[in-house]
């Protein structure tokens, strides 16, 4: 079979049997097309080319194509999204191997030494500046508040977020099942004040729609009695945290991520264990964790010269 016919095996294989996002699935066949069309300016082979045509020159001659290649923009490549494109390609030559399909040994791709972006995070008195912004007098005030409060309390990502429906959390407890990135479950556990803003907001609701957070433009339009059409979007939600850091007069670039990254910040900080935050946060490598290590580690130095005692 030629690569290129491999490669829907391959994203099909990713999607069921790994169970990785349809996303991330679309991404990695994005990465490999790319490395078949500049194989064929390589190459001359292109989509011609079959599994055993991939050795090392063929792949030394593709790293330097991608760092000399520019996006949309006429820049660079990101040496993030060349290492995307040798994960892509790495991931496909490991799944050939194991189908006993002749090709590049995947241990001789090594990725490129990526310098990661400092996290940005919101300390606890600007989360406190943000919050005090917002109007509780009304219906859609009471609604930005429980959103705020249950993205820095739960630490969720903002799809997981707008997926909730009414019945998803349990208020009494203060704990719920998201399904994250993969297809993973993981619980969740939010503040008393988290939950008290929820019951807040649903108390001034009238309707009966199952969505925990409902978009109040006038503009929608009924198409079902679920309420699904009236659910918040994600880009609705990234403009309400913008407009009440805006409000707070915070300086920073404040995304729901954001608040995501300052749950993780403010949890290392006050001394949670980076396994413990791994689970919380739902990521399938501790190594994206890690990131975080980079803003509490000068935290941890103030820690040791304040309390520990040098010997004379």
């Amino acid at each position: 079979m030629l690569v290129h016919e491999l490669i829907g095996d391959f994203t099909e294989h990713l999607e069921i049997e790994k169970g990785r996002s349809i996303k991330t699935a679309e991404n990695y066949e994005r990465y490999l097309l790319r490395f078949l069309d500049l194989a064929g300016d390589i190459s001359g082979k292109g989509y011609d080319l079959k599994p055993q045509d991939i050795d090392q020159e063929l792949l030394r001659k593709f790293r330097l194509r991608l760092n000399r290649e520019e996006d949309a923009h006429g820049q660079n490549l990101e040496a993030i999204t060349q290492a995307y494109h040798l994960i892509a390609l790495r991931g496909f030559l490991k799944y050939l191997t194991q189908r006993n399909i002749p090709t590049l040994d995947p241990t001789l791709i090594e990725l490129p030494h990526v310098v990661r972006k400092q996290v940005t995070f919101l300390h606890f008195d600007e989360i406190e500046a943000l919050l005090n912004e917002i109007d509780l007098s009304t219906e859609t005030g009471l609604r930005d508040r429980a959103i705020i409060e249950l993205l820095f309390s739960g630490g969720l990502r903002v799809s997981e977020l707008v997926a909730l429906n009414r019945d998803s959390i349990n208020l009494e407890r203060r704990e719920f099942m998201v399904r994250g990135k993969g297809r993973k479950d993981r619980p969740v556990f939010i503040s008393e004040a988290a939950a008290d803003r929820v019951r807040d907001y649903l108390a001034e609701r009238s309707d009966s729609l199952v969505p925990l957070f409902l978009n109040n433009s006038r503009n929608l339009q009924t198409v079902d009695t679920s309420g699904n059409y009236r659910r918040l979007t994600a880009r609705s939600v990234e403009r309400i945290v913008q407009k009440y850091a805006k409000l707070a007069g915070i300086t920073k670039h404040v995304s729901p991520h954001t608040l995501r990254h300052s749950f993780a910040t403010d949890l290392l900080m006050n001394g949670a264990d980076i396994r413990s935050v791994q689970t919380m946060l739902g990521h399938a490598d501790i190594s994206t964790t890690q990131i975080y290590t980079h803003v509490t580690d000068p935290h941890l130095k103030e820690v040791h010269e304040k309390f520990h005692t040098d010997t004379e």
